[in-house]
């Protein structure tokens, strides 16, 4: 059985009101679980656990389980999922945030809520500052294979390759409940064995891509321009964009500049959580850009990126125009 844990933020914190925002709707259930887990035992659980929705239950009836007290237990635990379904009325608002500010003894109440895209509303604002808050943004396309690498060791005590997450991670995208079913399905599959492999993945019945962005953006850093005009194709034809190609190999370059100039140490500082296991694989590409050349590439890349929000060529066009330089450039060296 997977036993979700709790971030470093709430791991000693017990009782009042815990609020949990953002988009990633599978850490935050994750959270949700942890907590009701850390605050009620089996034996007490169907007395003193409360899961309601806030889009569906009217305020008069959550402010009434809210102020029920423990039975037999130590904890109350009130789950309130859609809690932005309090923020379009006064009266939801003010009862809410009262039990926010004072919340009676014996209580942990739990507010999962997605704030609206563009939303400023106060309620959200005093729910962060007076609870116990934790936010969970959706994870870009670059976290996915660090997540899945952690994933698969925490969770399901196996390992994966790293082409195995990228592959992974470009075939299904950013949705991290489909990426954890897979984990798990690739875990029942493997049996005595203990490392996911490429092979695996396309074993279970996963369509991957052709050509997996992470493994075109390793081409590049390996400046193997050649393999890389041909992946490009490929990429283009299954729906990537000129411009997310060059956002993409624009931070793949920072990084391997930051490798050149400043070394391992502060490049794995530099890189965000999910990502740190980049390290190693960055440095050892810079380690093939002669002098000046990274910072030559970088300016090709700002041209094209600038070309493709102005000029009606394709987005193939740019970005093929730049691996040909890059080409001509490392042919004359």
């Amino acid at each position: 059985m997977i036993i979700p844990q709790l971030p470093p933020a709430l791991a000693k914190v017990r009782g009042g009101v815990f609020y949990l925002y953002g988009e990633d709707a599978f850490r935050k259930e994750q959270v949700v679980t942890a907590l009701i887990d850390a605050h009620l035992d089996s034996a007490t659980q169907d007395f003193n656990l409360d899961q309601l929705r806030g889009t569906e239950t009217e305020v008069e009836t959550i402010a009434s389980i809210m102020a029920t007290p423990p039975m037999m237990a130590e904890w109350r635990v009130v789950v309130v999922r859609e809690a932005e379904g309090f923020a379009s009325g006064k009266k939801a608002r003010e009862t809410v945030l009262e039990v926010v500010r004072n919340p009676p003894p014996g209580l942990a109440l739990i507010l999962s809520t997605t704030v609206p895209r563009g939303s400023r509303a106060k309620f959200y604002r005093d729910l962060s500052s007076l609870s116990h808050s934790v936010e969970f943004k959706t994870f870009t396309n670059a976290d996915l294979p660090g997540w899945l690498i952690s994933r698969a060791r925490e969770a399901y005590s196996v390992e994966i390759e790293v082409e195995a997450a990228q592959a992974l991670s470009s075939a299904i995208g950013t949705n991290l409940g489909v990426l954890d079913r897979e984990l798990e399905k690739l875990a029942d599959f493997l049996g005595d064995r203990s490392l996911i492999t490429i092979s695996d993945v396309e074993a279970v019945g996963t369509k991957l891509p052709s050509q997996d962005r992470w493994r075109w953006f390793d081409l590049v850093g390996e400046r193997r321009f050649q393999e890389a005009l041909t992946g490009l194709d490929v990429l283009i034809g299954q729906g990537e964009s000129g411009v997310g190609l060059v956002i993409g190999l624009a931070n793949h370059l920072l990084r391997l500049g930051v490798a050149s100039t400043k070394g391992f140490r502060s490049l794995e500082v530099a890189l965000p959580p999910h990502q740190k296991w980049l390290a190693k694989r960055v440095m050892a590409q810079s380690k093939k850009w002669p002098p000046g050349e990274l910072d030559a590439a970088i300016e090709g890349l700002l041209r094209a990126d600038r070309l493709l929000k102005a000029s009606p060529q394709s987005d193939q066009h740019f970005v093929e125009e730049w691996l040909l330089v890059l080409m001509s450039r490392a042919v004359a060296a």
